[in-house]
């Protein structure tokens, strides 16, 4: 294998990919990437066992074919380091990969294409086409909600059901809920859910731009498919049952305040720095158009602030994790917020002031 490739068209690629590569592997061939030069195209894949992404690199000059697997920290950690623009040569000489550029070279380790794994091919149910930047908004605004090695492994994902016009993203890790939704041309035979893992939605978020092109989602029965630009993305679904999101959505809340989104995410942020470092609880108190805020921690350090609000509902107090206030308060873009309140046993329900396709759930904390 030989071939030859500007340090710029490679090297966007490579870091892109390194993303998907765990840094710590029970296989070290998955520490790799597959670097294959068939037919005259010239590929780089990535994967962890359940997200796989490949790239077609562009602007190559191929002169001998094969494949072969390459330390992927290291491969893009020495394109990196090199000058922009500069020319890099990669020949396979017995079982080392050399490369050079300039007056650089090095002398890379390789393992044998043959042990690295392929993510198997399977039909697909459902193809949905989203406008690229409406979909990365709906995975920006509740990926935040994702649990992180939750034992309840459907969690650790992202729940998309498809119905008929409608896809809904629903993420929760069982102290809070973010929803989210949006209008396609999709027409369904019956609902259908998948539970995309987090290691998937989090490289998927990085793929997607801001742009308004069109880009196909493919659902099989255990995996995901998008080609977005030169990538081929592909993610294993979690095999489990979601829990039932819209029992955990409060009804009927008869405290309802209206703040300015800005102000309150300032006074929960002031409030945080004296919070308990380890649960992060705060306490709201309401009154009559006014919102008071306090916490406290073992060093015996107190923080107290108050916002006038919007609220006619009488007195109320109760506890939140105010990490999960915030996180709410930064994936609503609009200028003003809602939040409904019933009891200090209930959870919040907050959204927007004006219409939107996003609904936040967060519990409520004995503090």
């Amino acid at each position: 294998m030989k071939l030859r490739i500007s340090r710029d068209d490679i090297l966007s690629p490579l870091q892109i990919i390194s993303g998907v590569v765990e840094r710590k592997q029970t296989m070290p061939v998955l520490s790799n990437v597959l670097l294959a030069v068939e037919q005259g195209k010239i590929s780089v894949t990535g994967t962890n066992m359940e997200v796989e992404l490949v790239c077609h690199l562009q602007g190559a000059e191929v002169l001998s074919e094969g494949r072969i697997t390459l330390p992927a920290r290291k491969l893009s950690d020495i394109c990196r380091s090199l000058p922009e623009h500069s020319e890099i040569e990669l020949s396979l000489e017995g079982e080392r990969m050399h490369l050079r550029s300039g007056k650089s070279h090095f002398t890379l380790a390789t393992l044998p294409a043959e042990q690295f794994p392929n993510i198997e091919e399977e039909t697909q149910d459902i193809a949905i086409s989203f406008n690229q930047k409406e979909f990365k908004n709906m995975i920006e605004a509740t990926s935040f909600a994702m649990a992180q090695q939750d034992v309840r492994y459907y969690l650790n994902g992202m729940l998309l059901e498809v119905s008929n016009n409608s896809v809904k993203a629903v993420a929760t890790d069982g102290h809070r809920l973010a929803m989210a939704s949006m209008v396609t041309d999709v027409d369904v035979a019956q609902e259908k859910q998948v539970i995309i893992p987090r290691k998937g939605i989090l490289e998927l978020g990085r793929l997607l731009s801001d742009s308004d092109e069109e880009i196909v989602i493919s659902l099989g029965s255990n995996h995901v498919f998008s080609e977005i630009g030169p990538y081929r993305f592909t993610s294993k679904l979690i095999d489990g049952k979601f829990p039932d999101y819209n029992r955990v959505i409060p009804r009927g809340g008869d405290k309802v305040i209206v703040a300015d989104r800005e102000a309150l995410k300032g006074m929960f942020s002031r409030a945080s720095i004296l919070s308990h470092e380890n649960i992060r609880g705060i306490q709201l108190q309401l009154s009559n158009n006014l919102l008071e805020v306090f916490a406290n921690n073992p060093e015996h350090e107190h923080a107290e602030d108050s916002l006038e609000v919007i609220y006619q509902g009488g007195e109320l107090q109760i506890g939140f994790n105010v990490s999960y206030l915030i996180d709410v308060l930064n994936a609503i873009p609009d200028e003003s917020v809602k939040m409904t309140l019933s009891n200090p046993n209930a959870s919040a329900l907050i959204e927007s002031t004006e219409e939107s396709d996003r609904m936040y759930v967060v519990m409520p904390m004995r503090l």
